[in-house]
C-alpha cells in the first residue's frame, strides 16, 4: 500500500526550495509514496488531514507561521506521522516560534565562513542502523552551528571550529549534524546538510535524506522502525531495527 506524504515548501528563496521540494518529491516517488507538494502554510490548516499522512517534509526558511498550524503539525506528529526535513528548511523555520523547535530538535544559530566552507561530516556510532555502511565525506557548503536538543540521538556530526570567529578561542566541539528523536508516538529526522539543491543532490545527501524519509515515515503505532541499506546504485531497502 502506498504512503502519504506532504511537502510545503516556501521562505527564503536563497535555500532554492522549490527546487529542493522536487527532488524530495523524486526520493519519496521512488520510495512509492503518494506525494502532495505545495508552497503554502495554509496546508497545515487541516489538523485531520495531517494525522492521516505517514510522512510531513517541512522546508520553509525563516517567515512566521500561525501558532495553530504548529500545533496541527505537533499533534499529528505525536499520534505516529513522521516528520523530517534538512538544514534551513526544517531548523531555521519560525524563529519566533519554540513549540516548532522543541519539536524538529534544534535551531540554526550561525554558519561561520558562511558558504563555501570545507569540513568533513563524520559518522557516528549509535543504536541506529539508518547511516549503517556510510563513511566520512567531505562537504563544501554552510557549515550549521545550531542549539540541539540533548534528547536527540546523534548520527552525524562535524568538528569546529573550522574557520575563525569568535568561537574559535572556545575548544573544538562536535556539532550534530544529523539527528533523530521522538515526539510523542512520531519519528523526527533532521539533516543540517542541504543549503541549495546541489547539495541536497550530492549522493550521500540524497541517501541521507531518503534513508530519513523512510525511517521517520515508518508504519504507525509499531516498534518496528526501517533499516536502510543501500546497494551499488544507491537505492535503499527497508528491513527490522529501530532508532531510539
Amino acid at each position: 500500500m502506498k504512503k502519504n506524504a506532504l511537502i510545503v515548501w516556501g521562505g527564503w528563496d536563497g535555500h532554492e526550495p522549490e527546487q529542493v521540494s522536487h527532488i524530495f518529491k523524486g526520493i519519496l516517488e521512488e520510495e512509492n509514496f503518494n506525494v502532495e507538494v505545495s508552497n503554502s502554510l495554509d496546508s497545515y490548516a487541516d489538523p485531520e488531514k495531517l494525522k492521516s499522512l505517514d510522512l510531513i517534509v517541512p522546508h520553509w526558511t525563516m517567515g512566521e507561521i500561525d501558532k495553530k498550524y504548529v500545533l496541527n503539525i505537533s499533534d499529528a506528529v505525536m499520534s505516529g506521522v513522521g516528520l523530517a526535513g534538512c538544514h534551513g528548511g526544517m531548523c531555521d523555520s519560525f524563529r519566533n516560534n519554540v513549540d516548532w523547535q522543541f519539536m524538529t530538535g534544534g535551531n540554526w544559530v550561525a554558519h561561520p565562513g558562511n558558504d563555501g566552507v570545507e569540513y568533513m561530516v563524520n559518522i557516528k556510532h549509535s543504536t541506529s542502523p539508518l547511516l549503517e555502511g556510510f563513511s566520512d565525506f567531505k562537504v563544501v557548503s554552510e557549515q550549521y552551528y545550531l542549539h540541539v536538543d540533548p534528547a536527540v540521538e546523534v548520527l552525524a556530526t562535524t568538528r569546529f571550529p573550522v574557520v575563525d570567529g569568535p568561537h574559535a578561542t572556545n575548544k573544538a566541539v562536535d556539532m550534530p549534524v544529523v539527528w533523530t528523536k521522538r515526539w510523542g508516538q512520531g519519528h523526527v529526522f533532521y539533516n543540517s546538510l542541504g543549503h541549495q539543491a546541489n547539495i541536497v543532490a550530492m549522493p550521500e545527501v540524497s541517501l541521507i535524506m531518503r534513508r530519513g524519509f523512510l525511517w521517520a515515515a515508518k508504519e504507525k503505532n509499531s516498534s518496528e522502525g526501517l533499516v536502510a541499506s543501500a546497494n551499488s546504485n544507491g537505492r535503499v531497502y527497508t528491513g527490522m531495527g529501530d532508532s531510539q
